[in-house]
Order: structure tokens, then sequence, then C-alpha cells
């Protein structure tokens, strides 16, 4: 549906998008990341066709957005950081005036501007000028302009500045209803917004794409794995001597406990499978209850910041000290 590649974009010697490729598949919805200054918006206006690539191509839907502009701007609806609306303009009026740009079949036009609002949840300001309106109105005006024509694709820069929390709720249902029958790339700065309705995230930073993959396989790009921490009744030693033998462990990295007879550690895998099970067995046959289990990953604001730093130097926080494991037999502990 949309195949981006090789594409740069320079502003005489800063290059803001830096031989940037990645596709997306029909009817998915592409968290598109990184920080202020990263190419971002630029590389939404060069698939959009608003600004021209110095290199590369973009292709939707089978048409050159450079070679064939019309073709394929009729199949992208676009929602800027800023709706591009007319103040002194109603709502109705506005959303007609688009469907007049996009060249809407006048029999399906009232139809369409209907069910934009009703999908926007702004039929109740209708009549309105939309220079009276709340930020988050207008916003939600901008998002029913884009969706006007039933464009295959839709690329949303962020929906959801400026509303409230209900209305974030709402806007992240339109978004994943709209994915039903839309390709849908959409940029936020709210990383649990990505988290919650995106099928893949793409991060760039300085113009480079540093990662891209699914949202709960992108911490193994980094050479992360799983967690699972526990909090156990019971000596160390012992507690240490059954997790050993639990088959996928790799690593246990032990905290000072916060409640007396305890012990707090979080036990790592090698990535073969669930480790859970096994752990409860172990500790169970040993007589050492666990108290508390919580399975830990990688957030997406961890993952972020993580390969997004101004520079490759080692990072301040301080290391984990894993336990390297040891290879005793049961009857020397």
């Amino acid at each position: 549906m949309i195949e981006v590649k090789d594409l740069v974009k320079k502003y005489g010697d800063h290059t803001a998008v830096d031989h940037l490729s990645f596709t997306v598949e029909r009817g998915q919805i592409l968290g598109f990341l990184g920080p202020n200054g990263a190419g971002k918006t630029t590389t939404m206006n060069m698939i959009t066709g608003y600004i021209s690539a110095t290199e590369g191509t973009v292709v939707i839907n089978g048409h050159d957005v450079f070679d064939e502009p019309e073709e394929a701007k009729r199949c992208i609806g676009y929602l800027p950081e800023l709706p591009p609306v007319y103040p002194d303009m109603t709502v109705r009026e506005y959303l007609s005036f688009v469907a007049d740009i996009k060249q809407v079949d006048k029999k399906r036009k009232q139809y369409m501007i209907k069910d934009a609002m009703k999908k926007a949840r702004i039929e109740d300001v209708a009549e309105r000028l939309i220079k009276h309106l709340s930020k988050g109105y207008k916003q939600r005006v901008g998002l029913a302009q884009a969706i006007i024509g039933y464009p295959e694709v839709i690329i949303l820069d962020e929906p959801t500045v400026g509303l409230d929390p209900m209305q974030i709720i709402e806007i992240r249902d339109l978004i994943k209803e709209l994915a039903k029958e839309h390709t849908v790339i959409l940029s936020s700065h709210i990383l649990s917004e990505v988290s919650a309705v995106c099928d893949t995230v793409l991060i760039i930073n300085k113009g480079k794409m540093v990662l891209q993959d699914t949202p709960d396989k992108l911490s193994s790009h980094l050479g992360n794995k799983d967690g699972l921490h526990l909090t156990v009744k019971g000596s160390r030693a012992a507690v240490d001597a059954a997790i050993a033998g639990v088959p996928g462990v790799t690593e246990r990295e032990y905290k000072e406990p916060k409640e007396a007879g305890t012990v707090n550690v979080t036990v790592y895998n090698d990535g073969s499978g669930d480790i859970r099970e096994g752990v409860f067995y172990a500790l169970s046959g040993a007589k050492c209850p666990i108290l508390d289990m919580q399975s830990s990953t990688m957030s997406l604001e961890d993952i972020f910041l993580q390969v997004t730093q101004e520079d490759n130097a080692p990072k301040k926080k301080a290391k984990k000290k894993l336990v390297k494991e040891e290879k005793q037999d049961a009857g020397n502990l």
C-alpha cells in the first residue's frame, strides 16, 4: 500500500531525511516516532506530496507521489499537526468545501459529510463557526476533513493534541475503526497512545531509521530479554539454587529485600519460552513460597529513549549487576 524507498530531503548542507526506506501494508496502523527534529513531519510532507524529495521514491497504492501526484493524492487523507481549517466557515461549510476540493461525487457528498462528522464526534457543532470552537474540537474537525473522500491512506500528525482524556480515548477507538478500511500512519509523542493502537512502530533519529517492528518485539532488537520479578520467602542460597536449575534461566539480579526473611530477585530467560511455571514448581519444591510474581518487559518509552540518544556514549544509568550462573551441585549448598 505504501512504499518509501531511499527517501532523502536536504536543505542546503542539512540532511533532514537520510535514505529512509519502509513499507506499510494495507490495513496496518504504523506508529511513526522520533525526537523533535528527527524528520518525521518532513517525511510525512513528502509522502503526501506537499514538499518534493531530494532523492528517492514514494509509492501510494501503486502511484508514485512525484510522477503521478494527482492519482497518489486522491489516495491520501492528511491531518497535519496544525489542522488546516478556515475559522470563518461553519463546520458543515468547511467539510462541504473539502468535499468539493477532493471532487467527491455530488450524490455521495452529503452522506460522506454526515458520516465524517459522526465518526469525529462533531455533529453537535456542525453549524458553529470554527473560530468559536475549542482547540480539541478544531482538531476533530481536522480529522473529519482527512476522512472525507474515504482515502485508502490516512496520515495523522499528532491527532490527539489538545484533546481531553475522554476525547483521546474516542480518537483512539476511531483510529482502530479506520484501520478496518484504511491504512494509517500515526505520528505522536504520546507513546502509550502508539502502544495502544499501532500494529508496527517505526523510530527515526536524525533522519535515519533506527528501529522498526511490532511493539512487542522491539525490545528483542536491543538484546533485552523479558524478566520475571519475584519476592520469595526463604534464604537467598535456597532461592538461588532452586532458580538455577530451571531450564531457560540465564541471569538473576538480586535487590535489597523490603521485608525481612524474603528475597527480591529478577530472573531473565533465553527467549526460548515461558519460565513462570518452571520457576513456580522449582521454588515450591524448595519450600520457598512466592509472595509476588510480576512479568517485566521494556516499555516503548524505555526503547525510544535508548535508541534516540544524542550519542553512543554509555548511559548514565548504573548498569545492572547480573549474577552469573553458578554451576553447583545441590549438595554443596
